[in-house]
């Protein structure tokens, strides 16, 4: 079933496992659950997230219903199981804030907010100290770009690339807070995450039991 959509929402409720999904600000400043800058992929259409009105996008649909906003996933989930909500941040750094305020101003479900961004996390700290954030980052990233990351957003956990979860600075960094696994898609990959990591967000057989 499509990623980032109702159905795979209301699937992930059904068989009670917790929610990773992806954010992105529309031109009208409304959170969007979607993963690409654009509409291409899922939608077939050329739209853009960033540049786009909700009502504009509201002509485009993912599995038959219309791109959820972040409103209507709360509205779906209702606190039934955790939320993991990635901010792509796009280049638009400023309008995240309030967005984000006024978007989870009434959720009292588990939920964290997490994204590649640190600026991003760093604000969240500053306008929004009780919201659990998480600092994503890539396997390849450099060491000096790691560790500034890592001081600027002052994540409560991070979350690390599967392709580098053996790096042995996570081991000592897995000292003062929790290191999640992204994105599992293997039963090998599950077996050598769970030892090194804390939590998995995982998809297709990277999913528990297989």
């Amino acid at each position: 079933m499509p990623e980032n959509s109702l159905l795979a929402f209301a699937a992930a409720l059904e068989a009670d496992v917790g929610i990773e999904c992806d954010l992105r600000l529309t031109a009208d400043g409304h959170i969007v659950v979607f993963h690409d800058a654009d509409c291409r992929r899922m939608c077939g259409s050329p739209m853009r997230i960033g540049t786009s009105s909700l009502a504009d996008l509201g002509r485009s649909n993912v599995g038959g219903h219309p791109i959820p906003t972040l409103e209507s996933l709360f509205l779906l989930v209702g606190g039934r199981v955790p939320l993991l909500l990635e901010v792509k941040v796009d280049g638009d750094l400023w309008r995240w804030i309030p967005a984000l305020k006024a978007g989870l101003a009434d959720y009292r479900g588990p939920f964290a907010v997490m994204s590649f961004e640190p600026r991003l996390l760093r604000l969240v700290k500053t306008n929004l100290p009780h919201v659990r954030r998480g600092l994503l980052l890539r396997a390849d990233v450099k060491a000096v770009q790691r560790w500034m990351a890592i001081w600027l957003a002052d994540p409560h956990f991070i979350g690390m690339d599967v392709k580098g979860i053996d790096q042995s600075w996570l081991r000592r960094a897995r000292r003062r807070r929790p290191i999640y696994c992204w994105t599992v898609k293997t039963a090998e990959q599950r077996a050598q995450a769970e030892v090194q990591a804390d939590a998995l967000i995982w998809e297709g057989n990277g999913r528990p039991g297989i």
